[in-house]
């Protein structure tokens, strides 16, 4: 059997800005001393004109892109997640949230899967962040394919949008030669009856594993790709925990303010419905290799399924 491709989705983000970028002139690229890491370097390789090193100074990058925006441009800013959704809140609230101005935020090494960089700068709370700001788009996409579709949505939507990229290598999964992106819509992997487990990011890759293993106990699970947590797809998520009765949701996020948080203020509004919200618990991350933090965190597919067993 041949091996599952994998790909970070910090590099469909880089390879995604290149190609776009190659399209369309009014497309420009910030970056706070970080172009190798999140890879926007492929970009000034290509484009050196169109791709601005704002140095360590996130806060002002975030200003420089909302004032590029004011001039016809489209910026795509770009940072660890830490430093673009934590240290410049305020001027991604105020400076483009506020005046619902055109910047993209390219958000990369979100989640414990930084690894040995460690807690400081694992960022599990940006999710929740960027969902309190007024007509912010909050995008996480799961794979090479998504994350590219992703990143050309973002460009073709007209307001601010926040789009999430991860450092861990991670399977291509979206391989069905249907699959659409649509900012807004959510994406039905597998059919399932008896529960439903309502997965973003690298976590659906997890949620397909457990789905494997929960099958060997004839347990039938459906499973849901929620690449935009804001706006919700609110139909696909109350029509999937109808059709079982049960949801979990799993993310590579705090369990407080994520996906979890959104797919339960849906559905105790619309839908009443057990949950089981699998995530960072309320805790901070450490250091270690991603794969075993995501593993101590019982975030794999294993730590899925075992979650998912012991609730049901």
């Amino acid at each position: 059997m041949s091996e599952v491709k994998k790909i970070a989705t910090r590099e469909s983000y880089g390879n995604a800005l290149a190609e776009l970028g190659a399209q369309h002139d009014n497309l420009v690229v910030l970056d706070a001393d970080l172009a190798g890491a999140t890879k926007t370097g492929v970009f000034k390789k290509a484009f050196p004109d169109r791709h601005i090193d704002c140095g360590i100074a996130e806060s002002n990058m975030i200003g420089i892109a909302a004032g590029l925006a004011t001039t016809g441009k489209v910026p795509f800013a770009s940072t660890f997640a830490m430093f673009a959704a934590g240290r410049a809140f305020e001027q991604v609230r105020n400076s483009v949230g506020y005046p619902h101005l055109n910047v993209k935020i390219g958000a990369t090494h979100a989640g414990i899967s930084v690894g040995e960089d460690g807690a400081t700068h694992q960022c599990n709370e940006d999710i929740a962040l960027m969902r309190t700001i007024p007509g912010m788009v909050v995008i996480n996409p799961a794979d090479d394919i998504e994350a590219r579709a992703a990143v050309k949505a973002a460009y073709e939507y007209v307001g601010p949008v926040y789009l999430r990229f991860g450092r861990l290598a991670v399977p291509v999964i979206n391989t069905n030669p249907d699959y659409k992106f649509e900012i807004g819509k959510g994406v039905t992997l597998r059919e399932g009856t008896d529960v439903t487990i309502i997965a973003t990011g690298l976590c659906v890759n997890s949620a397909l594993e457990a789905a494997e293993m929960l099958a060997k106990d004839g347990i039938s699970a459906m499973i849901v790709n929620i690449h935009t947590i804001k706006p919700l797809d609110e139909e696909l998520v109350v029509k999937a925990a109808k059709a079982t009765g049960k949801v979990v949701t799993v993310e590579e996020h705090s369990v407080i303010g994520g996906l979890g948080g959104a797919v339960c203020e849906t559905l105790s509004a619309k839908a009443p419905t057990p949950v089981l919200r699998i995530g960072v618990q309320d805790v901070y991350g450490e250091s270690g290799p991603a794969a075993a933090l995501l593993a101590k965190y019982k975030l794999d597919g294993a730590g899925v399924y075992e979650q998912i067993k012991a609730w049901l």
